[in-house]
């Protein structure tokens, strides 16, 4: 039985491919950072225990929490758990950055790292790693966590590359607008780290402020289901020869499309237009 470990699992992405992956007949550890979450992951029939990419010991305990479960052996690992933090660059506060590194990237390599050996000893393995659209452009209000992206995306590049010839597979899916609650999850970051009110961009933040605290009934025209990513998931570890990238959602082709094409400041202009 091939076997997956997932990271992020108590909603969203991490949670339709955890499901869809273990009717596919895969042994899936979906994880969650709260015990609560996996508790609930275990009634509804997957294997599931904690991990927390802030914190190293979770991420250890994980580690060692699967390889005691499989006999030391894993198939494949999906970095999926991460947030965002929006607001100004200029309002972004050091700890702030330094809180969503510790989960968005931080974490993804300690926990890559930590089951490399494994995927060299075994001579195969998959390390798939969630990225996004905003991986590939910048946007307004999403520095801290296009930084976080974007510093994946090349991390991973180097990492496939260092990767020839070991069996150890490096792949990125790079997903647009997905119906998951990153908005909702976004908040309590925001009213963490942004000082809004005394901020010179004080009048700019009423439309944030209105994108996070009043969601619209009406979904993104190119917003695709979770189960998008998880058909992206399922051929990049499967496939015996998966691609090094994989886009999911109209503006994510559009954005890699622009990128190739156009010089920066028509590819600013080209964003600013949405």
């Amino acid at each position: 039985m091939r076997t997956i470990l997932i990271t992020g699992c108590s909603s969203g992405i991490g949670h339709h491919a955890a499901h869809a992956l273990k009717a596919r007949g895969w042994r899936v550890f979906a994880t969650c950072r709260q015990q609560g979450d996996c508790d609930r992951l275990i009634a509804e029939g997957l294997e599931s225990f904690p991990l927390d990419y802030a914190s190293e010991d979770s991420i250890a305990r994980a580690v060692e929490e699967t390889l005691s479960r499989t006999d030391g052996r894993l198939d494949a690992l999906f970095n999926n758990g991460a947030f965002a933090c929006p607001g100004a660059v200029e309002d972004l506060p050091r700890g702030a950055l330094r809180e969503i590194f510790e989960t968005n990237l931080f974490g993804y390599h300690d926990l890559s790292r930590r089951l490399i050996p494994t995927f060299r000893a075994q001579g195969h393995g998959r390390i798939v790693q969630c990225s996004s659209v905003l991986g590939l452009v910048g946007a307004k209000w999403r520095g801290a966590y296009v930084s976080t992206k974007f510093a994946l995306e090349g991390l991973s590049d180097v990492l496939r590359l260092e990767m020839t010839g070991t069996g150890v597979e490096v792949i990125l899916i790079e997903p647009g607008p997905i119906g998951t609650r990153i908005r909702q999850n976004a908040i309590p970051h925001f009213e963490k780290w942004i000082d809004w009110e005394n901020s010179a961009r004080r009048d700019e933040y009423a439309a944030l402020r209105d994108r996070l605290y009043k969601p619209s009934a009406k979904k993104d025209r190119f917003e695709l289901p979770c189960s998008a990513v998880t058909a992206k998931l399922i051929h990049a570890v499967e496939s015996p020869r998966p691609r090094a990238r994989y886009y999911v959602t109209t503006p994510t082709y559009i954005a890699g499309l622009l990128r190739r094409l156009l010089p920066t400041r028509l590819l600013d202009r080209a964003i600013a237009k949405g």
